[in-house]
């Protein structure tokens, strides 16, 4: 369950891999292979997003994927 809390600027993980069109252990991999971090002050069991970082991810995937 996510939480109501909204954080301006930031996705919630579930929000992070809609936003991506990826499922929720995919975002996982992500983090593991830092291709993308959690925001400060986010906790294993709730994960923060920057907004900006999510889309700085979906620029460079679509750069990859262009070349």
């Amino acid at each position: 369950m996510e939480s109501q809390l909204l954080r301006p600027g930031f996705l919630t993980a579930h929000q992070t891999a809609q936003a991506l069109g990826v499922t929720l252990g995919a975002v996982r991999k992500l983090v593991q292979r830092e291709e993308i971090r959690p925001a400060h002050g986010s906790s294993a069991r709730q994960r923060w997003f920057a907004l900006a970082d999510v889309h700085a991810y979906e620029t460079r995937r679509a750069e990859r994927a262009a070349a």
